[in-house]
């Protein structure tokens, strides 16, 4: 699937599909939420907002109050792909995004996750 493609996906339903592949390995919604606050720098209310309107998710990155510069710091495969080797800087911090919840849905403690 090409880049373009990937940011003009549905935000709603890309959270959705976080959402559930957390809650089907024993995680929840609210952990979920974290993740995603600490690596883009949106409040809950700004969160919950996003679920209402339509947006895409390279606009839900591109818009993010503030990334998290300790993102950086996650490495690993997502996809068969290095998500440090990323060349594409959009694209990679989406995939830090689905590294971050491979690992909450594995079991991972939260401070670990969030590289506390």
């Amino acid at each position: 699937m090409s880049n373009e493609k990937v940011y003009q996906m549905d935000f709603a339903k890309i959270y959705r599909a976080l959402v559930n592949k957390a809650v089907k390995k024993g995680r929840t919604k609210e952990e979920v939420d974290q993740v995603i606050m600490w690596l883009t720098g949106y409040s809950q209310a700004e969160l919950e907002d996003m679920w209402e309107k339509e947006l895409s998710y390279g606009d839900f990155f591109r818009n993010a109050p503030e990334l998290n510069e300790n993102r950086k710091l996650i490495k690993g495969v997502v996809c068969g792909i290095r998500v440090e080797e990323i060349e594409d800087p959009l694209m990679r911090d989406i995939r830090y995004l689905d590294k971050l919840v491979d690992e909450l849905a594995r079991g991972k403690a939260m401070d670990k996750i969030l590289r506390k």
